[in-house]
């Protein structure tokens, strides 16, 4: 094992016996699998091992402290992979409106408390039924030991659309505690721009669901309260600097119906800020309009999103990484502040559709791919989960 990966693992354990102990788990279990492929970086060369493979449309992942991976598969299952390769389902799932290769929505992103080590809450964004149509939802569950317990709506959704796609929809927490959730424009680009309508938006919201009294439209008349930022597409990634708070989000741009194609973005969120669609798009911009850090032309279809720490890669320390979909790669992104200095693909071609990408408590990035959800060549064998360290 390489001198990069025992140096963080051994401050680890100096600090956490407990997790320190589930990482060597992880580790003794990938480095008794044979052949793991290498791809090559401007750190040396990268090791790719399978954690797991047959998932069914993966979207989400979250590491528990006791060492599993929790898995978000879009027909409404959770998978817990534990360090010696098993896996369980998880009990009391919601039930969520999948409609497999016809739409986009279903189990979605997950994510936990900031003080889950202490309160077991789990959150869960999905789509469901409704007499006003398809929308999402979020809730939060106490996770009691393989189930999900005292469900509590903290998002119920607003009337959704007849089209069964751009859901958004990423979760996150700000250095403040409050979730932060993104709504697609459900196909409909004019609700972007409405702020007495909630898709196509960022919504910032309490832990238990509740307004913050400091949101930018918080009193203002004829807005929802919910609203941090708006303007946005399609947002299918969103991470938080650990450091500074920055909160940067990946956004699929137009398609051919709506505009030309391409034009996919990575925007800084800030309160109150409009990101444009559909009154620009690409490298447009106009008065009061935020144009993006970074714009892809041809669509890369950027989805989930992480920013690096644990020391395992020191010069990746705090960098930005996005899977992407139809780009068929992960993407590093380096910040100076809040101005991006430096870009790389990484893994480009080699595993197909990437949908989400998460830095784990060990240091090492964890990608998913999505070749059986409703664009990809559906692979036979399902889909997978990766784990990205240095080779040696």
């Amino acid at each position: 094992m390489s001198k990069a990966v025992v140096l963080p693992l051994l401050l680890l354990a100096l600090a956490a016996p407990a997790r320190a102990y589930d990482i060597w788990g992880w580790l003794t279990a990938l480095a008794a699998r044979p052949g793991a492929p290498v791809t090559d970086s401007s750190q040396g060369r990268l090791r790719v091992d399978v954690v797991a493979e047959e998932l069914a449309s993966p979207w989400g992942l979250a590491f528990l402290p006791d060492g599993r991976v929790l898995v978000t598969e879009r027909p409404g299952r959770i998978v817990a992979l534990s360090v010696n390769g098993g896996r369980i389902l998880l009990a009391d799932v919601p039930q969520v409106a999948y409609r497999g290769r016809e739409g986009q929505g279903g189990l979605l992103d997950i994510a936990l408390h900031p003080d889950f080590a202490s309160n077991r809450l789990v959150y869960l964004a999905f789509t469901v039924d409704t007499p006003q149509g398809e929308m999402t939802r979020v809730a939060r569950y106490v996770l009691d030991r393989d189930r999900l317990t005292q469900e509590r709506i903290v998002f119920a959704g607003v009337p959704g659309s007849a089209k069964s796609k751009h859901f958004g929809c990423r979760l996150a927490f700000d250095p403040g505690g409050r979730l932060l959730v993104t709504l697609g424009e459900r196909g409909d680009p004019r609700r972007a721009q409405d702020l007495a309508d909630l898709n196509g938006k960022t919504l910032r919201l309490n832990d238990d669901g509740t307004t913050p009294e400091d949101n930018p439209f918080a009193g203002v008349a004829g807005a929802r309260p919910e609203i941090y930022a708006y303007g946005n597409r399609n947002a299918q990634g969103m991470a938080v600097h650990p450091a500074t708070g920055m909160i940067v989000q990946t956004e699929h741009g137009p398609s051919w119906n709506d505009a030309p194609g391409g034009g996919d973005e990575i925007n800084i969120v800030r309160p109150g800020t409009n990101y444009g669609w559909p009154l620009v798009h690409h490298r447009e911009t106009g008065p009061g309009l935020t144009p993006p850090v970074l714009e892809y032309t041809p669509a890369v279809a950027p989805s989930g999103a992480c920013f690096l720490s644990g020391g395992l890669f020191p010069a990746w320390e705090h960098d930005f990484f996005f899977a992407t979909l139809r780009g068929e790669k992960l993407i590093r992104v380096k910040f100076a502040g809040e101005r991006p200095v430096e870009q790389e693909f990484l893994l480009q071609g080699r595993f197909g559709r990437l949908r989400h990408v998460a830095c784990g408590p060990d240091g090492a990035l964890y990608v998913l791919t999505s070749d059986t959800d409703a664009y990809g060549p559906g692979r036979t064998g399902g889909d997978r989960l990766l784990r990205l360290s240095p080779a040696g």
